[in-house]
């Protein structure tokens, strides 16, 4: 049997988990006869037509080195936001990244990350298809904290970031409780279409803390009046009102909130740049009600979290990357890895592939069901729905004081 390579890539935003997904990959990799070198491509698809490699077979040659990439947060190989065009638009790009792989004799392509990256995924698999290209195969693993892809009961990244989340506004509810003064405090969280991870705000209340005392989903269309009497509601019991929206929070019309301070650039695959809808509130409870308010925008802290990164998480990422080379091993071919959650009392999981075509520029939202009444609060069947993703701590390596993260570049 002629051996072949493997190539992988990373995709999309940077969470705690998607280096154990390439753990995963590459430790399957390592075990198959099918499978000779395992090269990484930097900065994704981009990093493929550039032919910007790093040998992972060398570089990451023993169990020790594995554990420290899965407790490395962000992307260890980078990332990208590239498009690829219609294969009938612009083969050229296609025709490049075929030459390349047929260069590097690459036989396997794990390419890892959300919605836009399994775009890229299901593009390249068709054009390989429609080429009757039938010995190289595709296949895309999930990674987003937005939990926002189809196909899988939860994303991979999600869990670390909700955990970080939860952590965050617990710690919050001790310090806004401090003081006697009326006060608002309004906390953006991630999530521009999905409110996965502002949902996840709730599961501050798992210790017996109150957590967030209004919870704003961009699933629910955004009153700001309903907004004020919430806040006015809360503020004549308690001296303190901890807040969390989604920073896609959007009125009936399906207008940002934060829109009216933001430039209206988009990226390559067409999003608007949307942050800022802490900050929009905070003036608004400011005029209409005059109490002290401040805003923050967790940003960047809730997606690289590693030092508190869910050990559940980091372990289904690590066998959703080596369930990928496992399919394509099988003959499989654009398809991505997924994880369907099992029907009994305690909490598990299986993997399987899927077809990319039914992950692809869709979008998983939290189900309407799972919002209570008023739009601000959470349902106890999402916060059961969340529970388990969070729980389990890593035995993060310190060195000087800082956890140990590992380089490839």
């Amino acid at each position: 049997m002629t051996k072949k390579n493997l190539l992988v890539g990373q995709s999309g935003g940077p969470t705690a988990a998607i280096n154990a997904t390439l753990a995963g990959v590459l430790s399957q990799a390592q075990i198959s006869e099918q499978i000779d070198t395992v090269y990484g491509a930097f900065n994704g698809i981009e990093g493929v037509m550039k032919e910007t490699f790093v040998n992972l077979t060398e570089k990451i040659p023993n169990t020790d080195a594995i554990n420290l990439l899965c407790q490395t947060p962000s992307a260890a190989l980078g990332s990208c936001r590239y498009k690829l065009e219609d294969y009938k638009v612009c083969e050229e790009e296609y025709q490049k990244i075929l030459d390349v792989f047929r260069k590097y004799n690459i036989g396997y392509f794990v390419y890892i990350g959300g919605n836009d990256s399994m775009d890229t995924v299901m593009k390249l698999s068709q054009y390989l298809n429609q080429k009757e290209i039938s010995d190289i195969f595709i296949m895309g693993a999930p990674k987003t904290i937005d939990n926002d892809l189809m196909g899988t009961d939860h994303c991979p990244g999600f869990g670390s970031a909700a955990k970080y989340i939860a952590t965050t506004f617990a710690e919050l509810v001790c310090d806004t409780n401090a003081y006697m003064q009326k006060s608002v405090t309004v906390v953006e969280v991630m999530g521009r279409n999905a409110g996965w991870l502002t949902a996840s705000s709730a599961l501050a209340r798992l210790c017996g803390g109150k957590g967030p005392d209004l919870i704003y989903l961009c699933e629910r269309p955004f009153s700001c009046e309903q907004f004020l009497n919430d806040v006015r509601d809360k503020l004549e019991t308690q001296s303190s009102v901890l807040i969390a929206v989604s920073e896609g929070i959007h009125d009936k019309n399906g207008i940002y909130i934060s829109e009216q301070t933001q430039s209206g650039q988009v990226d390559n695959f067409g999003h608007k740049y949307i942050a800022g809808a802490a900050r929009s509130l905070e003036e608004m409870i400011r005029n209409a009600i005059g109490c002290k308010v401040r805003s923050i925008e967790l940003n960047l802290m809730q997606r690289a979290a590693g030092h508190i990164a869910s050990a559940t998480d980091l372990e289904e990422s690590y066998m959703l990357g080596s369930k990928a080379v496992i399919a394509m091993l099988e003959g499989k071919t654009g398809e991505m890895s997924a994880i369907r959650r099992l029907p009994t009392k305690d909490y598990k999981i299986e993997t399987f592939s899927i077809p990319i075509e039914q992950i692809a520029n869709h979008e998983k939202k939290i189900p309407l069901s799972w919002i209570n009444e008023a739009g601000n609060d959470i349902t106890p069947e999402l916060m059961n729905y969340l529970v388990p993703l969070i729980q389990g701590e890593v035995n993060v390596r310190y060195q000087n004081g800082i956890p140990m993260h590992l380089t490839l570049k």
